[in-house]
């Protein structure tokens, strides 16, 4: 039996790492369609967002069953339950790459974001799938340093999402209504996409440490 149960830890962790790469996959799609006016890049990307869905869904499934079969305790309590949570986190995160190949498809074949802004979305891109290339490798390893990698990027997109809310509160900005709109939305997406990641990184020193992180209480599930 005790080999069974560490098998079926070892599927959390696995399942967990394939959802995180789906992620990865998406937001980099995602980026591009939104930056290139890609329909078919981004009908892709929130075509396959439902894969993301099923795999978060069956991953609980798995958790909860391993808790009222196992009953768990001590570390191995933490891993089933910090998969329930973070697996919640990485199916939000497919959700901000899903909203950001949706609003590309609504502005089809216009581009989304005005040209004053384009290198800092592009910016705000290259940061996010860093970010969960950083997470992938922490859910394989819980290589622990990973988290500082990813505060510091987590850091660099909440600078870059509050000078899009400069720019576009300026006098200077010459964006029409459905310009200030579309860059809000986008500067989100990318911000709270970012948001989820460090929570997930947290989560997985708290798994490996029993410890949670010095701020871990400044990121809530409240914000999904």
């Amino acid at each position: 039996m005790r080999d069974v149960f560490q098998q079926e830890l070892h599927e959390v962790q696995q399942r967990l790492v394939e959802i995180a790469e789906l992620v990865a996959e998406a937001m980099r799609k995602a980026t591009t369609a939104f930056q290139e006016s890609d329909i078919a890049l981004a009908e892709q990307v929130i075509e396959e967002d439902a894969r993301i869905d099923e795999l978060a869904l069956t991953l609980d499934e798995l958790s909860i069953q391993i808790l009222a079969r196992q009953q768990p305790v001590a570390r191995d309590l933490r891993v089933v339950v910090s998969s329930l949570r973070i697996s919640a986190s990485l199916e939000r995160m497919g959700d901000m790459a899903e909203h950001l190949a949706q609003l590309t498809r609504y502005r089809f074949p216009e581009k989304v974001i005005a040209k004053s802004l384009r290198s800092t979305f592009k910016e705000m891109g290259e940061i996010d799938i860093k970010i969960a290339q950083k997470l992938i490798k922490m859910l394989k390893s819980q290589e622990l340093k990973q988290l500082e990698a990813v505060r510091d990027l987590d850091d660099k997109i909440d600078a870059l999402h509050l000078s899009v809310f400069d720019k576009v509160l300026s006098d200077t900005w010459a964006g029409t209504n459905m310009d200030t709109v579309d860059a809000t939305l986008a500067s989100r997406y990318y911000e709270r996409f970012s948001d989820h990641a460090i929570s997930i990184a947290r989560k997985v020193t708290y798994l490996s440490t029993g410890e949670w992180s010095p701020d871990i209480a400044e990121i809530t599930e409240a914000q999904a």
